[in-house]
């Protein structure tokens, strides 16, 4: 299982190189850039070969062939994002690759319902390829518009980090259309910023919008979380108050009369 487990990441790994390769021999990648890149490759790598070991899964699928395909494209992307710290990169090259990335985005969740392999497993893997593509692309657009844009592509693993004081922070969502909506806009917004077609005062209001969004889903999913978790905690503490007369001796329930009928 391990060895076929682990053909798909590491062709993923190779098509990654072979990208990079490219990119290097036609635009131009910096150390640093070649750096990002591979490491990026290796860490998907070694986390996909290992949710793939913990879900019994000895082949990827269709749909989870196609996320790798565009965290590939990501791969790509923020080799130039880290290039473009050094030296000006191929903006069309760069906009090219987040738009194919971002048009795929739909096309394994599609694939996967066709075909029957809808798995924990292929969502969280889209979702954190979504994730990652924003947390780079807000660090290219924030060269821009001001660091401020680093809290778009920031927002989602700072929610995660919460859960080191908030462990119910991670507790299931329900699935809400808004949420999908402003994770798109985020996709739009922050390739529009990144293109550059817009005028500066323009892309900051929208970059700000895209942000003040983004707060607000976060915002109305922590308070969801927040009224479950007090829920729970209420359903939890009812239990045991029912239950320590039973388990603490010596301690009775009191009975109510009877009532007497006339």
């Amino acid at each position: 299982m391990t060895a076929r487990s682990g053909r798909g990441p590491l062709a993923g790994v190779a098509a990654q190189v072979v990208i990079m390769a490219a990119l290097a021999a036609t635009v131009g990648l910096s150390a640093a850039g070649w750096l990002a890149g591979l490491a990026y490759a290796v860490v998907l790598c070694a986390l996909l070969r290992s949710g793939m070991r913990r879900a019994g899964m000895r082949a990827m699928g269709p749909a989870n062939a196609v996320t790798l395909g565009r965290a590939t494209l990501v791969g790509a992307v923020t080799a130039l994002v880290v290039t473009s710290f050094e030296h000006s990169v191929a903006l069309p090259v760069l906009v090219t690759l987040v738009g194919v990335a971002l048009a795929l985005d739909g096309v394994d969740g599609q694939v996967a319902r066709r075909t029957g392999n809808v798995t924990p497993l292929g969502a969280r893997f889209d979702m954190e390829v979504d994730s990652f593509l924003a947390l780079v692309l807000s660090v290219y657009v924030a060269g821009t518009v001001g660091w401020w844009a680093l809290l778009i592509g920031a927002a989602r693993y700072l929610f995660v980090a919460a859960a080191a004081v908030a462990p119910w922070i991670l507790a299931a969502l329900p699935p809400r259309f808004s949420r999908k909506v402003v994770a798109a806009t985020q996709g739009v917004v922050l390739v529009v910023a990144t293109a550059g077609v817009l005028p500066d005062a323009i892309t900051r209001v929208a970059v700000a919008a895209a942000l003040a969004s983004l707060i607000w889903s976060f915002g109305k999913d922590i308070a969801w979380l927040w009224r479950a978790e007090q829920e729970r905690r209420a359903s939890v503490a009812a239990r045991r108050a029912r239950v320590l007369p039973r388990m603490v001796p010596g301690v009775r329930r009191t009975r109510r009369p009877a009532s007497v009928s006339a």
